[in-house]
């Protein structure tokens, strides 16, 4: 009985070192990560490496595949107020938090709004910008809806980002409406225009631009912002000394000016939309 014991016992000791084993690496990973703050290992690098998803007009590809918009502006002159340069990894927004949890990048500038779900996984410097949600409907499905009560029905369909800040928005002002979420952003206006959703949620000033791009199809129910944001960087837990150096940037960049004039550039004209393709 001895030998099968021990035998038990080794069985037993093997499947826990296995089972613990991932536990460990990760363990390892998030150690090793943080023991050396972003902001040093960018300077180390000479690159400050930013995670960001293309989103109108925060970040987007113009004409020429260069990317542009109010996300790729900050996170430029970021790196270059740090004396380095900048390298944009372009990250699928539903797992952008753990790719940056995981060390594919230095920080998320990506027009990330501030929740407490999220705060619980990585930390957030101060605001930098506040975004405000508006609506676009399609008029054939739409246009005889009463606003707001017409659109908080089960037979109103709305469209959203996977993992956006518009997806919990839209759930929370039209909670009886039903929500198609989508990982490819240019489905979401897609599916409203060719008549298959009523209506979608997003940041201005896209709510204006879409229906002027698509007149005879599209309309805004109202021009009100509907929500206020409050967008941040985000940085693994563990890194006070970047979250300092990020949130006093933004501090200096607010109070001199710079920060609203790129917003008043990106958010409140289009004089930008001839630079991009924004019906693909």
């Amino acid at each position: 009985m001895q030998p099968i014991k021990a035998l038990l016992s080794g069985a037993v000791l093997v499947l826990g070192v296995t089972l613990a084993a991932p536990t460990v690496v990760a363990a390892e990973l998030q150690k090793k990560l943080t023991a050396e703050s972003a902001i040093e290992a960018a300077m180390k690098r000479g690159k400050l490496r930013v995670g960001m998803s293309t989103f109108v007009p925060w970040a987007m590809r113009n004409k020429q595949g260069d990317l542009i918009g109010f996300e790729i502006d900050v996170a430029t002159k970021v790196a270059q107020d740090l004396g380095i340069e900048v390298e944009f990894v372009p990250t699928a927004w539903s797992g952008i938090i753990p790719a940056l949890i995981a060390g594919k990048f230095d920080v998320i500038i990506g027009g990330m709004s501030v929740t407490t779900k999220r705060n619980l996984t990585v930390n957030f410097t101060d605001p930098y910008a506040h975004s405000g949600m508006g609506i676009v409907a399609n008029t054939k499905l739409a246009g005889n809806l009463k606003w707001p009560d017409g659109y908080n029905s089960a037979k109103v369909t709305f469209t959203c980002r996977r993992g956006a800040t518009s997806c919990t928005d839209t759930k929370k002002l039209f909670p009886k409406a039903k929500l198609r979420q989508f990982d490819d952003s240019s489905l979401v206006l897609q599916e409203v225009v060719n008549g298959n959703a009523h209506a979608v949620l997003t940041s201005f000033p896209k709510p204006t631009l879409w229906k002027n791009q698509n007149p005879d199809v599209l309309f805004n129910p109202t021009l009100e912002k509907l929500t206020e944001g409050n967008e941040a960087f985000a940085l693994r837990k563990g890194d006070p000394d970047s979250l300092n150096i990020f949130s006093n940037w933004i501090r200096v960049n607010a109070s001199n000016g710079w920060l609203q004039d790129r917003w008043n550039y990106w958010f409140k004209n289009i004089e930008w939309a001839d630079q991009v393709n924004l019906k693909k």
